[in-house]
C-alpha cells in the first residue's frame, strides 16, 4: 500500500506579487516523492480534472450566481491564453504558476509552487482573493466550506 501524505495548511502572507490587493488567502502543502514534477505538472494535476461532484457543484454555482452577473469558470477561457482546466495561466516558471481572472465581485488567483526539499518535491497551492464590492464580500464566506472541500480534493490528485 502507499503511502499517502495529507495536505497541511499553511499561513500565506499577504500581500503577495500574484495579486498584491488581495484580502483573502489560503494555502496548503503537500509533500510528495517525486523529484521531477514541475509547477506546470502539479497544476494540471491538481486543476486538471475535477471530480465529478465537483462540476457538479460548480454547475449549481454559476446557475445561482448568473443572475447577479457573475460569470461561470468557463466564461473566463480566452483563447490566446494557456489553459488549465478552466483557468487561464497568467504566469509560469518551473517553480511556480499563477492561474486566474478577474471578474466584477473578485479578483481570482491560484498559486502552484514546487520546492525542492531533502529529494522530495514541497507543493504548495495558494488561493488569493481580492473581494471588489458588497457582493464579493458576502459571496466569499459562503463558499468558503466548498472551497476548502474542492481544494483538499484536488490537492490529493497529486498522490496519485
Amino acid at each position: 500500500m502507499r503511502d499517502l501524505q495529507k495536505p497541511t495548511k499553511v499561513h500565506p502572507r499577504l500581500p503577495h506579487p500574484a495579486l498584491a490587493e488581495a484580502d483573502w488567502a489560503d494555502c496548503y502543502q503537500l509533500r510528495i516523492k517525486n523529484p521531477d514534477l514541475t509547477a506546470m505538472d502539479a497544476a494540471r494535476l491538481v486543476l486538471g480534472h475535477f471530480p465529478r461532484w465537483v462540476r457538479v457543484l460548480m454547475a449549481i454555482r454559476n446557475t445561482i450566481v448568473a443572475p447577479f452577473g457573475i460569470k461561470s469558470s468557463a466564461a473566463h477561457s480566452p483563447t490566446e491564453m494557456e489553459m488549465v482546466g478552466v483557468f487561464p495561466v497568467v504566469s509560469q516558471s518551473v517553480h511556480q504558476v499563477v492561474l486566474g481572472f478577474d471578474d466584477r465581485h473578485l479578483d481570482f488567483r491560484a498559486v502552484i509552487d514546487v520546492r525542492n526539499d531533502g529529494g522530495e518535491k514541497l507543493v504548495g497551492v495558494m488561493t488569493l482573493v481580492r473581494r471588489k464590492n458588497l457582493f464579493g464580500k458576502l459571496y466569499l464566506p459562503a463558499i468558503i466550506p466548498f472551497h476548502k472541500l474542492i481544494t483538499l480534493a484536488l490537492i490529493n490528485n497529486l498522490n496519485r
